[in-house]
């Protein structure tokens, strides 16, 4: 059986990459094999990156990745609340379609594996979620059930139980930005049942702006597989991961209340701070010099000694030239509202 991990990435979150591949080999605490998810063509950086590593290779499935590309326009596109929505606020037609390519992991190499977002750092063993695969199919960590309901499903009540028949979906849900599940989770059965159901109006019940996040939580649960989340179903042991959260740093590794986190997410980031701060700009990002440790830890004579501050004209440009992009975030972090609330 191969254990591995995958990771959703293109040249625009390089440095981030960077950082999570040299965090995942200094702290699993064995070597696992990593495979890397295109979100799009745009991977000069990526895969050098790859060719100077001896266990990453590149996703190339080109028939797994039009499959799962097709699945998702199939099912957004007969979602017109969503495609109405989007239109108004001014979104693609198909919003963030390649976050879907993540579900080609299911179609990979690996028979149990655990998904990492590239905006995160890896700071302890994993051999405990595999070993959990072993009793369940999908295996998360997270404090989503804590936030609303609505940023993951946005269905009325009557909709929620009609799909799901479930009077504590709320303590169901999770962040799909890190997960753990097993190969072909999802049968072709599955698949073109959950199509089925989807296209034909069960659609309704989820939510706009993390769609792939959205679309996970309704294919696990409405499929009926097996699910745990330690951070629900163990509560008292479990640590926070999100950056907004207090924690511990004690030789670059995070704790919460003395408990090394498993992996810290630096969810709504832009991932052009991160670029930011490699370059040498005086970016304030939480746990700053965690993450530049990791993402230099290969590469120390690359590390910038010194940050330089933008004079206040050139921050006003591209304050401006960035006006758009930063109203989208800002509607997701009002939407999302994340915050404290997903912390325990």
């Amino acid at each position: 059986m191969i254990d591995g991990i995958y990771i959703l990435a293109n040249d625009v979150v390089y440095d981030q990459l960077v950082a999570l591949l040299n965090s995942i080999e200094a702290n699993a605490g064995r070597k696992i094999p990593i495979c890397i998810l295109p979100y799009n063509q745009r991977l000069d950086k990526v895969k050098a990156e790859i060719a100077s590593r001896d266990n990453i290779s590149l996703f190339e499935d080109s028939d797994s990745i039009a499959y799962w590309d097709n699945f998702a326009t199939q099912i957004w596109k007969n979602y017109p609340r969503a495609q109405k929505t989007w239109r108004e606020w001014g979104f693609p037609e198909l919003y963030e379609l390649p976050m879907h390519r993540k579900f080609c992991a299911i179609d990979g190499p690996f028979d149990r594996f655990i998904y990492f977002d590239a905006d995160t750092l890896l700071m302890g063993p994993v051999d405990y979620v595999y070993e959990k695969l072993d009793n369940y199919d999908w295996v998360v960590n997270d404090f989503q059930y804590k936030s609303d309901l609505k940023f993951i499903f946005d269905g009325s009540p009557e909709q929620m139980q009609q799909v799901f028949n479930s009077d504590d979906l709320q303590s169901k849900v999770f962040c799909a930005g890190w997960f753990a599940t097993k190969k072909n989770i999802f049968s072709p059965a599955i698949r073109t049942d959950l199509i089925k159901n989807l296209t034909s109006g069960e659609a309704d019940v989820m939510a706009f702006l993390a769609p792939d996040q959205s679309l996970f939580n309704y294919m696990v649960l409405r499929s009926g597989i097996s699910y745990y989340n330690f951070a629900f179903h163990d509560y008292e042991q479990s640590t926070g991961n999100h950056w907004s959260s207090q924690f511990d740093v004690v030789d670059n590794i995070l704790y919460d209340q003395g408990r090394r986190l498993t992996y810290l997410h630096y969810m709504s980031i832009s991932s052009s701070k991160f670029t930011q701060l490699c370059g040498g700009e005086d970016v304030n990002i939480p746990y700053r010099d965690v993450f530049l440790h990791y993402r230099y830890l290969k590469s120390p004579e690359q590390r910038v000694k010194s940050f330089k501050r933008q004079s206040p004209l050139v921050r006003l440009q591209k304050t401006t030239t960035s006006f758009f992009n930063q109203k989208i975030n800002n509607i997701k972090l009002n939407y999302r509202n994340f915050k404290d609330r997903i912390t325990k």
